[in-house]
């Protein structure tokens, strides 16, 4: 096939304004963020949740998300950091992209516990209204690596292979006649895996509605959807990456996810969806300036930190 049938890719991921870089990687991940905080103060305050909330929670979430997403990447494929011919420096330059979404959701987890804690906040209430947002933003995310010329697959000849051109700051390598120089056609799977992220997000959002999920159960369905997907995915992708038993390090971490939510799922089965009250959401930040609990509108959280929520009969 030639380079015309195939997906074209942005020969340029970076712009210079000044002395300050543009990076469309960076442009994306802020807007999957802000996509994913908009959706979520929909859920949140269907659900009960007090207006507001979301941000203030996305204020702790996020930069601890952003420090474990890079922490995995760097753990998981440390040789161009820490190999022959490495720059560990550049493990800090997180604007050149490099972000692992199973570190960014594990500390960014860590982040929004702390952040709902302080506010009386259940957790698990709080990840099952984000859990399709968070879908989106992964999705979002992946046109950064699209921008990049990044997180492609093997060689193809199919209608929708990918062409990919020799990389080097930012931009498309050009040739003698100012042209990019094609590297090759591949497998898209950034696309792959932004089609599948909206796909499930869709399928959490109905999941939710139809069956009244609560008690963290959303949020388990979102990793086992995403789980399912990445790993399929995963096996397709040719970059760089750690290996165990000639198998890819994201292999063995889907799979184990992947079950852990299974069996939380199983676990959590039958239980209805908490109710949360914005009285108490109102009196919870009462709390915080210093008026006890529940002096006008019900019992608050108590002492030990018990979290604002009831459940209702059956």
């Amino acid at each position: 096939m030639t380079v015309l049938a195939a997906i074209p890719s942005p020969t340029q991921g970076v712009w210079e304004l000044g002395p300050l870089p543009l990076r469309a990687y960076a442009l994306c991940i802020v807007a999957g963020i802000v996509a994913a905080v908009l959706l979520t103060e929909k859920r949140w305050v269907a659900r009960g949740g007090a207006p507001g909330e979301v941000l203030d929670i996305a204020v702790w979430a996020v930069p601890f998300g952003i420090l474990g997403g890079r922490l995995y990447h760097v753990i998981s494929s440390p040789r161009a950091y820490f190999g022959e011919g490495g720059e560990p420096l550049r493990a800090f330059a997180i604007w050149e992209g490099g972000l692992g979404i199973w570190g960014a959701i594990a500390l960014g987890g860590v982040g929004a516990w702390i952040a709902c804690r302080r506010r009386g906040i259940p957790l698990p209430a709080f990840a099952d209204a984000v859990a399709p947002g968070l879908l989106v933003a992964q999705a979002i995310g992946r046109l950064g690596n699209w921008f990049n010329n990044e997180l492609y697959g093997g060689p193809t000849d199919l209608p929708w292979a990918l062409t990919i051109y020799e990389w080097q700051g930012g931009r498309a390598v050009l040739d003698a006649a100012g042209e990019p120089v094609v590297a090759g056609s591949f497998h898209p799977t950034f696309l792959y895996e932004l089609l599948w992220n909206l796909a499930a997000a869709a399928l959490v959002i109905w999941a939710d509605r139809r069956f009244r999920l609560g008690h963290g159960r959303a949020f388990a369905l979102y990793v086992v959807a995403y789980c399912t997907g990445r790993l399929w995915i995963e096996l397709l992708r040719t970059d760089p990456a750690e290996t165990f038993f000639g198998v890819r390090l994201n292999v063995f971490t889907a799979i184990a996810v992947g079950l852990l939510a299974v069996a939380y799922m199983v676990w959590q089965r039958g239980r209805p969806r908490e109710v949360l009250d914005r009285a108490q959401v109102a009196a919870g930040d009462e709390d915080d300036a210093g008026v006890p609990a529940g002096t006008a509108d019900g019992p608050g959280p108590s002492a030990a930190g018990e979290p604002r929520r009831s459940d209702p009969p059956g």
